[in-house]
């Protein structure tokens, strides 16, 4: 790591890399954190919820400088291609460099947002830099929900501006960002046995480019449930086939990149059956030959279940995941190019204790559209006669482009690049809308280095932008 520049961030970095923190289980970078600060002899707190801030004294002449908030979160989204064996709870991530770019094999990288935490701990660690008082917070949980912001209380924190790290595009700064909500559609099958003269093949759609629901949605990439469910729809009108399986997707956050289903076809029908399933994958992957030139479409052989999802069942949820909408809803009217509301249909998980589960997520900057676009999907899994519910709904940041913090970020970057920071806002769930529910007086801005392909096996880190989002930061440290 130490050819890589900066080399203390990039040193951090690999340090984290090493310490499992999967949403939920991000006890070890608690510990971590906990054991950073006391031996810099630097005040360290950690709430109930696992949240833990550090404070870092002015450097000399900087005392009576206004308290920087500088933020990021500790845990990543943990998702790996079916044929890795990984395990997130104990291996350390496996990353290499590669044509300008940091990746991991077969894994998420997690440097959404592990960078940021890396930048932080380099700011916190290095005694030459000039900055006002800082205190660095990082959150737990919040690519499950924004668990830890929800939980932060009034007086966690003491600054006035906040520095989120959490962004993935450098020459950019964010001044707003969309809230969200996750729906959840549950059915219950009976298992029925399998009937005589048929034969059970794995049907699987794999190899889809994946990456952030929100960043991500407008992309049109493959959703790998909803284009396995246009299979089973499709064939299901030609050959009467019934269903023993079905699984896909994984995280509410990211666009489903796999999905497979057992099928029990009678013998008859065979090679009805696979014939319909290779004109299907031509179909498909012509169809997503730009977005998705990795895609996969495969039929196997599978060993005989112990019974199948019940006919109506089966049949419900396969009309419902057709016809569930997923993209974007509606673009913004205000801020040209940018998603104003979208839906993910994200997973559809089967236990043996006789449930489905169909997860989605709807986004939006608007409050009423978002819990509109939320209702619309409950509509739906309602007429499949599913239950819905609706968890962890968060709200968005509203954009103030007369942020005093949003100036000095502007200059510094003039300055030191000699070109223009382009402002904008994202579609993507920042935690910043919930840090101005307990702390209202917050001057909030959002930066960070260039990543591409989050919340998947594609997530890279662009090593250049390292650099430049790094001398970003000092500089607004060194200039409030």
């Amino acid at each position: 790591m130490n050819t890589l520049q900066p080399e203390s961030v990039f040193s951090f970095f690999h340090e984290i890399c090493q310490i499992p923190r999967e949403s939920g289980n991000e006890r070890g970078m608690t510990e971590y954190l906990q054991a950073f600060a006391d031996r810099r002899g630097l005040e360290c707190r950690t709430d109930g919820a696992g949240n833990v801030v550090i404070r870092k004294p002015a450097s000399s002449g900087k005392e009576n400088a206004p308290v920087i908030v500088l933020q990021s979160h500790t845990d990543m989204v943990c998702e790996k291609n079916e044929d890795v064996f990984f395990d997130f709870s104990k291996d350390a991530i496996n990353y290499y460099v590669e044509d300008g770019w940091m990746k991991a094999r077969g894994t998420t990288l997690g440097a959404d947002d592990g960078i940021g935490v890396a930048a932080q701990l380099a700011v916190l660690d290095d005694l030459t830099l000039v900055h006002g008082p800082i205190e660095c917070l990082f959150t737990v949980s919040e690519e499950t929900g924004l668990d830890g912001a929800r939980a932060l209380a009034p007086g966690f924190i003491t600054g006035e501006i906040l520095l989120n790290l959490d962004s993935e595009d450098e020459g950019e700064v964010f001044i707003g960002c969309a809230g969200g909500i996750d729906t959840t559609a549950r059915f219950q099958y009976t298992q029925v046995p399998l009937p005589s003269g048929t034969t059970t093949v794995k049907v699987a759609v794999s190899g889809g480019t994946g990456g952030h629901s929100g960043d991500e949605i407008h992309k049109d990439l493959c959703n790998a449930v909803q284009v396995l469910a246009r299979f089973l729809w499709n064939a299901r009108k030609k050959i009467d086939f019934d269903i023993a399986s079905i699984n896909g997707g994984n995280k509410r956050n990211a666009i489903a990149r796999e999905a497979f289903a057992l099928c029990v076809v009678p013998n008859r029908d065979m090679e009805l059956f696979r014939s319909l399933f290779i004109q299907y994958s031509d179909e498909v992957t012509g169809e997503y030959r730009i977005t998705d030139p990795f895609l996969r479409t495969e039929i196997t052989p599978a060993g005989s279940p112990s019974g199948m999802i019940d006919r109506h069942t089966a049949d419900r949820i396969v009309a419902a995941l057709y016809s569930c909408p997923h993209g974007v809803l509606a673009m913004s009217k205000e801020i040209p190019g940018l998603v104003e509301t979208s839906t993910n249909l994200a997973s559809v998980k089967m236990d043996i204790d006789g449930e489905i589960r169909v997860g989605t997520s709807q986004r939006s900057a608007i409050d009423s559209a978002r819990r509109n676009a939320a209702m619309r999907i409950e509509s739906l899994f309602a007429l499949a006669s599913a239950l819905v519910t609706h968890e962890s709904e968060y709200p968005g940041w509203a954009p103030n482009s007369h942020s005093p913090i949003l100036r000095v970020c502007k200059e510094a970057y003039e300055n030191l690049f000699n070109t223009e920071v382009k402002v904008r806002a994202i579609h993507a769930g920042l935690e910043c809308g919930l840090f101005l529910n307990a702390f209202p007086h917050l001057d909030m801005i959002s930066f960070g280095p260039t990543l591409k392909g989050v919340h998947s096996p594609g997530e890279r880190l662009e090593i250049s932008t390292v650099q430049k989002f790094w001398l970003l930061l000092l500089e607004i440290l060194k200039t409030v």
